[in-house]
């Protein structure tokens, strides 16, 4: 095939006759060239960095579907593996989206985390929200943390930024951790965090409820480095379609970072 091409390239362009065929035009360079060693995926990552320099937002998706159109037969994985070793997955431009609605007149509580000094689980849960965006809309996540070993023990996605979103990452980590007398939870301000279906639910479980200072992340420091970390490791690194796969790697996520961190595993 690859004679072929080199005796028809006058006639048709080689990204014609390659693409027609199903065949890479690296491949074919590298044999018409003869040459041993040559980096077989050497003009795909040219065209790769040329779209992910232009569109940064791009994920390995987008990328793939432009190199379709530029006439690329060429599957995800290993527009994926050419990006990773290449480092283009981290371009995109990290844009910012309100996750805290502290604008509200349900009760705000004190700070109690800052004073607590940490020696075993199910002493301090802290929680967060955080948006993901997938190929054709925003979701979000809500996660509650064990402190001590950096656990996420509750986790939950969904369309909007109602309560109960925040709920199913609280029923999560209910049912997964049995929690004894002085447990405190730890939040922002957000109405999610404030609103009486949550904090009855926590009362009814005897866990005390703080709250961070209006407009300071420090003080919800741990939840914070761990949203910086999902989004870095996982998040940015693959563009989900949909809920279904986002919940299935994301689900993976945790195991991953536990086991990475070195961090306790209860």
């Amino acid at each position: 095939m690859y004679e072929m091409i080199k005796e028809n390239k006058g006639n048709m362009s080689v990204l014609q006759m390659c693409g027609s065929l199903g065949l890479c035009r690296s491949d074919y360079y590298r044999w018409l060239s003869g040459v041993a060693g040559v980096d077989g995926d050497l003009e795909l990552r040219e065209e790769i960095q040329d779209i992910a320099l232009e569109w940064s937002a791009y994920g390995y998706r987008r990328i793939r579907a432009e190199l379709r159109r530029r006439g690329y037969v060429v599957n995800h994985k290993r527009v994926l593996r050419v990006m990773k070793e290449d480092n283009l997955l981290c371009l995109r431009k990290k844009s910012f989206m309100k996750t805290t609605d502290s604008d509200h007149k349900h009760l705000i509580y004190p700070n109690l985390a800052r004073d607590l000094e940490l020696s075993g689980i199910n002493q301090l849960w802290v929680a967060d929200i955080t948006y993901i965006r997938l190929l054709r809309e925003f979701i979000y996540l809500a996660v509650i943390l064990d402190a001590f070993s950096r656990r996420c023990i509750g986790w939950s996605l969904g369309h909007t930024l109602e309560a109960e979103l925040t709920i199913g990452a609280l029923r999560m980590a209910l049912g997964t951790r049995r929690i004894g007398p002085g447990l405190v939870h730890h939040s922002d301000q957000g109405v999610q965090y404030a609103c009486y279906e949550y904090t009855d639910m926590l009362r009814e479980n005897k866990i005390q409820i703080s709250m961070s200072r209006r407009g300071n992340p420090y003080d919800n420091a741990k939840a914070e480095s761990f949203i910086k970390t999902l989004k870095a490791e996982e998040v940015y690194m693959y563009e989900y379609e949909d809920m279904g796969e986002a919940t299935s790697r994301l689900g993976n996520f945790w195991w991953r970072y536990i086991i990475k961190s070195g961090y306790i595993q209860l």
